[in-house]
């Protein structure tokens, strides 16, 4: 696994690994996240479309909170701002930045994927 790969798609490696203690504990977190991640992003997409704000906000801090230990740095804003919206019952900017959110998201798996494929 190399992690130049995480580096050069915009993940800080080295603030998840001095959270996590190691790069053992840092890849075992990752496989953690992903399978996390296919139940999660149901879950949150069933909560925007019931205008669940409550839930949508607890999510979205669970996400933030994980991608922070694995260095995801853009991840972690847009997780951020969609707790912060989340707790003030915005549902008008979860429906306009959901997309944006969920290309992070996107993006993020497809790096790991390919991360854990080398």
């Amino acid at each position: 696994m190399n992690k130049e790969l995480l580096k050069k798609n915009g993940i800080n490696v080295d603030a998840g690994i001095e959270l996590l203690g190691d790069m053992e504990m840092y890849n075992e977190t990752i496989i953690d996240f992903l399978e996390e991640q296919k139940t999660r992003i149901p879950k949150l997409k069933e909560y925007k479309e019931k205008k669940d704000a409550e839930n949508y906000a607890i999510l979205a801090h669970s996400m933030k909170s994980d991608s922070k230990y694995l260095g995801f740095t853009k991840l972690i804003d847009l997780s951020y701002q969609h707790e912060l919206k989340g707790k003030e019952n915005d549902m008008d900017y979860i429906d306009s930045h959901f997309e944006e959110l969920m290309e992070e998201v996107n993006r993020i798996e497809n790096v790991l994927q390919e991360y854990q494929s080398n």
